[in-house]
């Protein structure tokens, strides 16, 4: 593809328009962790061909055009992974339901879609369970990527830091399949947490930092995160990190962490991109709107929907042509390597 015409690749993309049967046999499950005698099986969710198209077609794929992207990583939808409820099991049947849903919705648009995986994942558990959730997605149904939640129990804080051995067997699977992760939490069940406004936007700063405290990367020198909605507060307190990690007398983050940590564009007005790629090396960032998802609205002061991040990008006077195929096409396969491989075996 030509620096001309980049292929616009969005990186961060959740199937928020799931038709309602999904919602109906999700409110059951949760009810039924009351009352086992309600529990329902996973068979009895039916939801057909042409239900996923309609959700897809007069959405995602409908703004996908209208704003000029081409294909979307896409994931089950962060707010409703909600790991903190239930056990193990309620997580593991959800995960592989909601996956399935994203594995049908790439094949039926292959052109437009392609998956990636929700873990099954509960607080206290350890994080080897969601190992065969993971190598089926991948093998079966060719997803490119996973969402990892650093914080299960829903805005309390109750696992380990993403250094700690703990999450190594998740760490090591992504090794062998060369994937990255998209740090994301889910819905925050702590009130001094809003879910979107606050929760998601702490959890991409302390990941970072988190990172930052430790040798993750010597001991997995080829893992990639992803860390999302522009990396939080990292690139507005850049100055920080680098006076901290100074401190702590660690390399320079250039080389301490961004080989390996990478951000996307889901920043919602233009001084907050501008901002992003005047700090963040170009290498670094990767185009995302994650449409049709926190901020769904119209922005008064430009009369265009907050989400539609590809108009910053554009209208943006610091990036060159070279660097803007950079964000739209070259860093996400360079990232998603199986997302390049998938697209080199069709020609593209």
């Amino acid at each position: 593809m030509s620096v001309e015409r980049p292929l616009i690749i969005d990186v961060h993309g959740h199937y928020t328009t799931a038709p309602k049967e999904l919602d109906n046999w999700r409110n059951l499950q949760i009810a039924s962790l009351q009352d086992t005698s309600i529990k329902p099986d996973p068979k009895s969710l039916r939801i057909s061909d042409e239900a996923l198209i309609e959700s897809i077609e007069k959405n995602q794929l409908k703004l996908m055009k209208e704003r000029g992207s081409d294909l979307t990583i896409f994931s089950p939808r962060a707010s409703f992974m909600a790991h903190h409820i239930g056990d193990f099991e309620t997580s593991s049947t959800w995960a592989s339901i909601c996956n399935e849903l994203c594995a049908r919705v790439a094949s039926l648009f292959p052109d437009h879609f392609i998956g990636a995986a929700m873990l099954p994942q509960s607080p206290g558990v350890d994080p080897k369970t969601c190992i065969p959730e993971l190598i089926k997605c991948v093998e079966e149904y060719g997803f490119v990527g996973i969402n990892l939640n650093p914080d299960p129990s829903g805005g309390h804080w109750t696992s380990p830091p993403l250094g700690d051995p703990h999450w190594y067997p998740i760490y090591e699977k992504m090794v062998e399949y060369d994937i990255p992760a998209m740090i994301h939490v889910s819905t925050s069940c702590n009130a001094c947490f809003h879910t979107t406004g606050a929760h998601y936007l702490n959890a991409d700063t302390t990941a970072f930092m988190q990172c930052l405290t430790s040798d993750l990367f010597k001991h997995f020198p080829t893992l990639k995160f992803l860390i999302p909605h522009g990396g939080g507060a990292v690139p507005y307190h850049w100055g920080r990190f680098r006076g901290l990690a100074q401190e702590m007398k660690l390399p320079l983050l250039k080389e301490h962490l961004l080989k390996n940590i990478f951000f996307d564009t889901c920043v919602y007005h233009q001084p907050g991109i501008d901002l992003l790629t005047k700090v963040i090396p170009t290498e670094n960032i990767l185009f995302a709107s994650e449409m049709i998802g926190a901020v769904k609205g119209v922005d008064p002061e430009t009369g265009h929907y907050f989400d539609d991040t590809k108009r910053y990008i554009e209208s943006s006077t610091q990036l060159n042509p070279q660097q803007k195929y950079q964000i739209y096409e070259g860093n996400a396969r360079r990232v998603f390597k199986r997302l390049d491989n998938a697209l080199k075996a069709k020609g593209i």
